[in-house]
């Protein structure tokens, strides 16, 4: 019960079932949320959150379920979403990346980064996703900061960062670095969109970078995120390249530890899946791209045996051409099943209910966000969803675990707060006009196809 909370509260979501997501995992049936000055200050039954905070105005969820807002740990804003399901499917994920997303991001205008950015934001809200980590792959990110802020979605935000010749946005050490700062003091750590130090990764950053990234990620006291591992690629270029898997490099370098999330980790030894751990670095899955890309999660992945060591991870979507929906339960749905049909030897599979952590307060921890967001518990953020049950995905209402993420019911979420403001009201973003949003993306599609001189190819043509 909430001590010295005298007088109403900003908000209070009322009478549904209350997944919390606590340190107990809590289940309130007709439970309510209060929320002050964008912060959760009481959770608890109807009657009593009433009574301590009288006279507040009520968001009515009988019927419905609240949850904690989704966490999407990894989500390319830009580059792709003017394009989704326009790069072929029957190509490798080198030629996806070199020959399709590489010219569509050189071709990309301020504008286009900001459309995309917007129009990724809206995806993500209404299907519950309160965070998004973008990893970095942004050429204009005051556009895309605007974008985001816009919308209203707490984001991470970064811009391009690698010194490998010959590729756009590359450039010497120290000018990327410094590229780096200037997002970060332009957005600082803390607010509703926060500057990371962002680099490409893969093997496209020399060791003096990636030694840089990390001491400016401690100097501004914030997060870092690269790309490590989806393909096998990486690792033939880490062992050409040192003799040595790309965990175990970086472990050398010194460039490890809680600040650090990684996107992908999928083709890491054993050996280098207990360093992760033992470092407290982070891994960003996303397991829809590494299936759309063809990239080895049934062969290589050990991201399950890695969360039962200890290790942080979260859940991620990727780009529009790989993961191809901002859906962060459809993800926590495809790992969990893949735990089942293909687990690990002696490890045992993600359980629905282990699954929506990831997707929520584990996913936050994994980011480095637990005490701002993830669960609904006093002192966090206000980022709550609340799940319409007049569908057929909820009829009848069963173990709540289970059907979040085995029906990943995203289509049914109705209402969305981020920080206490309800940026989604009746599945509609309260924010942005959709409609206009989807005329000028369309417009700025065509535009973007014919600078980069692709076309569309015609899968059944």
């Amino acid at each position: 019960m909430p001590a010295g909370m005298a007088g109403p509260a900003d908000l209070l979501v009322i009478g549904g079932q209350v997944v919390t997501m606590d340190t107990g995992r809590r289940v309130l049936d007709g439970g309510a949320v209060a929320v002050r000055d964008g912060r959760i200050v009481g959770v608890g039954p109807t009657d009593e959150i009433r009574a301590a905070f009288p006279g507040s105005t009520e968001l009515d969820a009988t019927g419905c379920v609240v949850t904690p807002g989704l966490i999407n740990a990894h989500q390319h804003t830009t580059g792709d979403p003017l394009v989704r399901s326009v790069i072929p499917d029957d190509i490798d994920s080198q030629a996806s990346i070199f020959e399709w997303a590489m010219p569509l991001h050189a071709a990309h205008l301020p504008a286009d980064d900001e459309i995309s950015a917007l129009l990724t934001a809206v995806e993500a809200l209404r299907a519950g996703v309160t965070t998004i980590v973008e990893p970095g792959t942004v050429a204009h990110p005051e556009r895309v900061g605007a974008a985001l802020r816009r919308a209203g979605i707490r984001a991470t935000l970064g811009t391009w960062g690698w010194d490998a010749p010959g590729l756009p946005y590359s450039g010497p050490v120290e000018e990327v670095l410094a590229r780096q700062s200037e997002v970060v003091r332009a957005f600082p750590p803390g607010g509703l969109v926060s500057g990371w130090v962002t680099l490409v990764g893969h093997d496209l950053a020399s060791d003096e970078l990636l030694v840089g990234a990390a001491g400016l990620a401690q100097e501004l006291d914030t997060g870092f995120t690269l790309h490590l591992a989806p393909s096998v690629d990486d690792v033939h270029a880490y062992r050409r390249r040192s003799g040595r898997g790309p965990v175990e490099h970086l472990a050398a370098l010194g460039v490890l530890g809680p600040r650090l999330l990684l996107g992908h980790g999928v083709w890491l030894s054993e050996e280098e899946i207990e360093i992760l751990a033992a470092t407290g670095t982070a891994v960003a899955c996303c397991p829809w791209a590494y299936l759309r890309l063809g990239q080895g999660l049934t062969r290589a992945g050990r991201h399950v045996p890695f969360w039962r060591a200890g290790g942080r991870l979260a859940l991620g979507c990727d780009s529009h051409n790989a993961g191809d929906r901002v859906d962060v339960l459809d993800a926590a749905r495809l790992l969990a099943g893949l735990s089942r049909d293909a687990p690990a030897d002696g490890v045992a599979p993600l359980r629905a209910g282990e699954a929506f952590a990831l997707a929520t307060v584990d996913g936050a921890a994994a980011i480095g966000f637990g005490g701002v967001t993830g669960a609904l518990a006093e002192g966090l953020e206000a980022d709550i969803v609340v799940f319409r049950t007049d569908d057929p995905a909820w009829v009848p209402v069963g173990d709540l675990a289970r059907q979040l993420v085995w029906n990943a019911p995203t289509h049914t979420v109705r209402d969305v707060l981020v920080a206490g403001r309800q940026v989604v009201r009746g599945g509609r973003v309260t924010t942005v006009d959709s409609d206009a949003l989807w005329a000028a993306a369309r417009d700025r599609a065509a535009a973007l196809l014919d600078r980069a001189d692709l076309r569309i190819p015609r899968s059944w043509a």
